[in-house]
């Protein structure tokens, strides 16, 4: 039988897994294509990157009760370690560099739509 803690992170994982696939269905319904899932590097995970227009946009999504829950999970160290893994897909895409980049956040709320809120927190391209 699975330790407790255990189980509870499988759960989060998997409502983590649920939220980020409803986050991209829902930027797909808003216009936008979905370059990647996922995307993990230098100590960074980026949920969804995607681009509608000129813009790409990277969003960390959040399953949570409330919106406000939602927002106050994304921490400073939250942001640097997704800032890491920015860095590296744009040097990974250099084509992206001609385009305005976005940090967008997608709270994932029970039984409503999800909220995206666009331009969510800065990102430092130093």
């Amino acid at each position: 039988m699975a330790r407790p803690d255990v189980s509870r992170r499988r759960k989060a994982y998997r409502l983590g897994f649920l939220a980020e696939w409803i986050a991209a269905g829902f930027l797909l319904i808003k216009g936008y294509r979905i370059l990647a899932l996922r995307y993990s590097a230098h100590s960074g995970e980026i949920d969804i990157i995607a681009m509608r227009r000129d813009i790409v946009v990277f969003v960390e999504v959040k399953a949570r009760a409330h919106r406000e829950a939602g927002l106050m999970a994304i921490s400073q160290e939250k942001q640097r370690r997704f800032a890491r893994a920015v860095h590296h897909w744009v040097g990974r895409n250099p084509w992206s560099m001609n385009r305005t980049l976005r940090c967008d956040a997608i709270i994932v709320l029970p039984m409503r739509l999800p909220y995206h809120l666009e331009d969510a927190f800065q990102l430092s391209m130093a």
